[in-house]
């Protein structure tokens, strides 16, 4: 016998009534977890921490330039530095952007009293984004190498970057846990640390390093903001080693 479908209409109240009861027992399904807001942290991060004062800074994986101009109004001259050419919306007499790979720019060493590290060097060697093509494995350990050689002595580096449990989402990015990033971190003293990891609702709240170094990153087939991992923001210096000029 065939079934026949007989549409029965409700009172509107009655509907409305229904609906709500079925939200109860079938709540909505929460919105996955993505990187929306990270900027909001890292950005806010790193100006705070930007010592007033006049001197030379390395934005490394400047992007279009927003964290180069806290560091003027600071009072620094500043390199900016992005493999790809970004037009910046303004100009200053402080500024000198330079489109190209850090590592083969041949600056000089003990160059910089500060390096802004956001979100960048958990990128360098990944082929198949901002235009590289040939895979470096241990290309973020030779980017932090090298910045930890431009610094002065007593200068600083403002580094942010994806934590979680060990791993590379390919494309789009480095993960650091108890295995790598300890191993980025060699050579530099931390002078403060600070963890965020995401809720259930996809907000970003403080967290111990240990929960941060313990979270399952996620990763998307097409968009990187789609992603999840913690946040690690790091207050560097270069450590001393015998016969350092302290200048």
């Amino acid at each position: 016998m065939a079934k026949v479908s007989v549409p029965v209409s409700l009172p509107e109240w009655l509907h409305g009534f229904l609906r709500k009861i079925k939200r109860t027992i079938v709540p909505k399904a929460p919105a996955p977890i993505d990187l929306s807001g990270d900027r909001d942290i890292e950005w806010a991060f790193i100006c705070s921490r930007i010592p007033a004062k006049e001197g030379y800074l390395l934005d490394f994986g400047c992007g279009h330039g927003n964290l180069s101009m806290q560091a003027i109004q600071r009072g620094y001259e500043v390199l900016a530095v992005d493999l790809q050419a970004h037009r910046f919306l303004w100009d200053h007499p402080k500024l000198k952007i330079v489109a190209g790979d850090l590592l083969a720019l041949n600056l000089p060493e003990s160059s910089f009293d500060v390096i802004l590290n956001c979100s960048t060097v958990e990128h360098v060697g990944l082929s198949g984004r901002y235009g590289v093509d040939v895979p470096e494995t241990d290309g973020d350990l030779t980017a932090m190498s090298l910045m930890r050689r431009l610094l002065k002595p007593k200068g600083c580096m403002l580094m942010t970057i994806p934590c979680g449990r060990d791993a590379v989402i390919v494309p789009w990015h480095r993960v650091y846990g108890a295995k790598r990033l300890p191993r980025l971190l060699a050579g530099f003293e931390v002078l403060d640390e600070q963890y965020w990891v995401k809720r259930s609702d996809n907000r970003w709240q403080p967290s111990d390093k240990e929960a941060a170094l313990n979270f399952f990153p996620t990763g998307h087939p097409a968009e990187g903001t789609k992603c999840s991992y913690a946040l690690g923001c790091f207050v560097l210096s270069p450590k001393q080693t015998t016969g350092s000029n302290d200048s």
